[in-house]
């Protein structure tokens, strides 16, 4: 990770939890949205301005990789940084990193995604405040640039 990358603290609640008593695989997923989300809350990007924007994220696929156990109640912090974008912004990869309170990596989640026209249900490129949101997000060492996902480009 970069030293410029976003950075949140998290804590491992009741429905997190698998039946192994440890940080379910879907949890590591939604909790790596909900960073995402508090990324572009954070640049004055909510759920309104994505509204106003009339265009949403939407994620192509996730990987996700464990290290080490999480149990109830532990708390995390949870790094996002920018893995790969295309260069009209259209398509992004983003990483998520989860840090046990030790410091250890307990897991990475890795997204690729694009951006959603909520009116005409195709991926286009981000308005100018999305591309300078991403554009200010910290680079992880593996970033990459990316094929547009726009056609014909």
């Amino acid at each position: 990770m970069t030293a410029a990358c976003y950075a949140t603290e998290l804590e491992v609640g009741w429905s997190d939890m698998d039946m192994n008593g440890h940080l379910a695989n879907t949890a590591y997923l939604a909790k790596a949205v909900d960073v995402r989300l508090r990324y572009f809350a954070s640049r004055h990007l909510g759920p309104g301005e994505f509204a106003r924007l009339r265009v949403g994220p939407v994620v192509m696929s996730d990987e996700l990789a464990y290290f080490r156990e999480v149990h109830l109640q532990e708390r995390l912090t949870a790094t996002l940084a920018l893995a790969g974008l295309a260069p009209d912004g259209s398509r992004w990869r983003l990483v998520n990193e989860f840090l046990r309170e030790d410091g250890r990596p307990a897991a990475r989640v890795l997204s690729v995604g694009g951006w959603l026209d909520l009116e005409a249900r195709r991926l286009v490129a981000p308005p100018p405040p999305l591309a300078a949101a991403l554009a200010e997000l910290g680079r992880s060492a593996d970033f990459a640039e990316l094929p547009s996902s726009l056609r014909g480009r």
